[in-house]
């Protein structure tokens, strides 16, 4: 079974650097009041997902948003050999009953690996719309409390007062209404 850390870099390498760590992404500076819109907003936004997930450590209950996102990566797989390995380690890390990363959804003793045998694109999403709405409804308006939003969007703030965006607003604005 995959590190956590690991299964991210396998799963989403667009979103690690070339040493498989995530990246930072170049955020717009409204990136926290998108985040707090809806949780589909957060979840589009590389760096709303990684403070989502530091959150969420905290809360014990990071394997929720792993879950979502590897079964969101899933949809987009190509090619049986592949779908049947990625089912296999989403499987294995979050719904067997022996998981590194064990997600709690409904009618999941009833799983078992036979399912693998035949994957699809959608084999998950009964249970990928039971995580989406536990974090919807339950981590996510806490996410909008904690200190780790609160912070981002106060030093958000700061970076869109400070003289050099001031600065930058009013030569960009120069050049626009010559």
């Amino acid at each position: 079974l995959l590190t956590k850390m690991a299964f991210f870099s396998f799963f989403f390498p667009e979103i690690n650097d070339s040493e498989g760590h995530p990246s930072s992404s170049h955020q717009t500076l409204k990136g926290t009041s998108k985040w707090a819109t809806s949780l589909e907003n957060l979840l589009e936004d590389p760096e709303g997902v990684k403070r989502f997930r530091e959150f969420l450590k905290k809360e014990f209950s990071e394997e929720n948003v792993l879950f979502w996102l590897a079964c969101e990566e899933f949809k987009k797989t190509q090619g049986k050999k592949q779908m049947q390995e990625k089912a296999k380690e989403i499987y294995m890390t979050f719904l067997s009953s022996k998981a590194s990363s064990q997600v709690n959804v409904e009618g999941q003793s009833r799983l078992n690996e036979t399912i693998l045998e035949t994957p699809h694109p959608l084999m998950f999403q009964k249970l990928q719309d039971q995580i989406f709405n536990l974090m919807k409804y339950d981590s996510y308006s806490r996410f909008l409390k904690s200190d780790i939003f609160l912070n981002h969007k106060k030093s958000e703030e700061q970076e869109e007062n400070s003289p050099e965006a001031q600065t930058a607003a009013k030569r960009a604005s120069r050049i626009y209404n010559t």
